[in-house]
């Protein structure tokens, strides 16, 4: 039988494409359910089937879920003033994990690239710029990576925020909690330094 045709090889390489596993914890992950098939396999396959199937894109904020509008969109304690811009759902979800923010979100998909030819109608921008338009946002908070592209996309989103008069903040950046001066790069130092405050 080619390798190929092996299910159980399938399976591996399957799994080892998801993000944080290499083939090593795929084929052990896949040992483990090939042990008890009925009690871990079948409910996974449905698992995902299931989801597949029911998950889509939130159409007002991108976030996934079974409804859209999602439970965070839908959900009536949240501070709706306060629009938090991510570049996609794994950031959105770390940002509800830390429960460090209770307004709403909105996911632009990525960030803008020119060496990876992203522009600005490759990305949510154009709903989120319709969104504030249509009122009810008392500030923007743009929770963008710290890198170029971040840098680049943060400051577009600004321009084409700033004529509809609502205020844009940007994430404090700097020195993480328990961070030690000498093993930081220079461009997080850089940023600890200008956005010092008075104690």
């Amino acid at each position: 039988m080619p390798a190929t045709d092996d299910p159980i090889e399938h399976l591996v390489g399957l799994l080892a494409k998801l993000p944080g596993l290499g083939r090593r914890s795929a084929r052990r992950g896949v040992l483990r359910m090939l042990m008890q098939p009925e009690a871990r396999m079948l409910p996974l396959a449905e698992a995902l089937r299931a989801a597949a199937a029911a998950v889509r894109p939130c159409a007002t904020c991108g976030n996934l879920d079974s409804e859209s509008p999602c439970r965070i969109c839908r959900d009536p304690t949240r501070e709706r003033g306060l629009v938090c811009v991510v570049e996609g759902v794994a950031e959105l979800w770390a940002l509800e994990r830390a429960q460090a923010h209770r307004g709403l979100y909105h996911v632009l998909g990525g960030t803008l690239s020119a060496l990876g030819g992203v522009g600005p109608d490759d990305l949510s921008i154009q709903p989120l710029v319709a969104r504030i338009a249509a009122g009810g946002a008392t500030e923007v908070i743009l929770a963008l990576p710290a890198t170029v592209d971040g840098a680049t996309t943060a400051h577009y989103l600004i321009d084409r925020l700033r004529p509809l008069g609502v205020p844009v903040s940007r994430l404090a950046q700097g020195v993480p909690m328990g961070g030690a001066l000498d093993v930081l790069d220079e461009g997080t130092l850089a940023a600890a330094l200008k956005a010092r405050r008075t104690v």
